[in-house]
């Protein structure tokens, strides 16, 4: 389902089997799934991801770690803006 985008074909036939399904923690998951349903089944067939924003974020925050307690705020965006 999620490597070739075929959500919609099936995660309606997963997640009927997973709320009829003796393990609570699936059925906690199916009902979970259920109630942002629009939103699972894009992130399962779009083909449009935050990827990049979500890279440059992770970069922003280690380089935060890093300069934590050793800089101004004025050194830190230096810092963040001549990163690549």
């Amino acid at each position: 389902m999620l490597v070739y985008r075929r959500g919609q074909d099936e995660l309606e036939s997963w997640t009927s089997e997973a709320r009829h399904c003796d393990r609570p923690e699936l059925r906690g998951l199916a009902n979970g799934l259920r109630k942002d349903w629009n939103a699972v089944l894009a992130g399962l067939t779009v083909h449009r991801n935050s990827r990049m924003v979500e890279g440059h974020v992770n970069r922003i925050k280690m380089i935060k770690r890093q300069m934590f307690g050793r800089a101004k705020p004025d050194l830190l965006r230096k810092r963040v803006l001549l990163a690549h």
